[in-house]
């Protein structure tokens, strides 16, 4: 499925107007080479220092398998649970500076939603990021969590993160989780067939993505593998998958190519695209209409996929 959002309020539109100057004055001029990783780490943290959060989310500090995580747990919570793998290139980011998204998550699908601060490189290359996430899903298995209560998300590197990590779970022979949600994913590492939009990417530069793989892709490492590219791996079996993305992104590329190759695999994919959003827009949900939306498209989608699941 294919979703165009319908055009905003005036109001809507203005505000988008000022977030899309501010987003290429503050982040992509910013976040990028020459800028040594600890600036741009610093810069993330600055820029989501006064995030909005709803009401009815408590927030708490945790560990998973050993792993630092952040929990979001609403009020209405029920008997699932949602790891998130956040974004920023595998370079910079944490649960603390996604907390727009997922403490929106946890509250819209009623779940608790556990980020996990996985290891960034350059001091941890590929796959450690990976292995981190194997181990955090290993601990909800260990939990008491069936596969059909867990869901993975991420956006941009973390939704490459989640395909990945789906991946490492079929190889493995794991219980596979109930559904799979990426935003705007980077599904190929080798950068091949990067989009380039009419409006420009006011979030991404491609200076920075290709400094990301030089960082976090070791040089012996091929960058097509199918666990850093999911795009070229065998998607067969991979649970229900939801992919969001803008039209105003350099990865728009990355989310058609992968629907394509997810449904010849026969995956149950839904693919929404966004017409005048950029790279992982759903950050500003609590401010833009559209963001709230496509959070709210996740909450069904997810209402959808537990009503499906066997129930033990």
């Amino acid at each position: 499925m294919t979703a165009f959002v319908e055009p905003p309020r005036l109001g809507q539109r203005l505000l988008a107007r000022v977030l899309r100057s501010s987003l290429i004055l503050f982040f992509r001029s910013l976040i990028r080479p020459p800028m040594p990783i600890a600036g741009q780490r610093w810069i993330l943290r600055a820029l989501t220092a006064a995030t909005l959060t709803p009401r009815g989310v408590r927030r708490v500090d945790g560990t998973i398998g050993g792993l630092a995580c952040e929990w979001q747990r609403p009020e209405q919570d029920t008997d699932k649970v949602l790891l998130y793998l956040h974004g920023g290139a595998y370079l910079i980011g944490s649960p603390a500076t996604h907390r727009a998204i997922t403490s929106h998550l946890a509250k819209r699908c009623k779940l608790a939603v556990c980020a996990l601060d996985y290891r960034l490189a350059p001091e941890h290359p590929f796959p450690a990021a990976l292995d981190d996430g194997v181990t955090a899903y290993q601990a909800l298995l260990a939990q008491g969590y069936r596969g059909e209560q867990i869901v993975l998300a991420g956006d941009s590197a973390g939704g490459n993160l989640a395909l990945g990590l789906a991946l490492r779970l079929k190889q493995a022979s794991l219980p596979m989780p109930a559904a799979l949600v990426c935003f705007s994913p980077l599904t190929d590492a080798s950068l091949s067939q990067l989009h380039k939009p009419a409006a420009g990417d006011p979030l991404l530069s491609v200076a920075w993505i290709e400094q990301a793989g030089a960082l976090f892709c070791p040089a012996h490492v091929d960058r097509r593998d199918p666990l850093l590219s999911p795009v070229y791996a065998d998607l067969s079996g991979l649970p229900p998958l939801l992919i969001q993305v803008g039209e105003d992104e350099v990865l728009l590329n990355d989310s058609l190519r992968l629907t394509e190759r997810a449904e010849a695999a026969g995956v149950a994919v839904q693919l929404q695209r966004y017409s005048g959003c950029w790279h992982v827009f759903q950050a500003h949900a609590g401010l833009l209409d559209v963001a709230d939306l496509a959070l709210a498209r996740v909450a069904s989608f997810l209402h959808e996929q537990f009503a499906r699941s066997p129930q033990q």
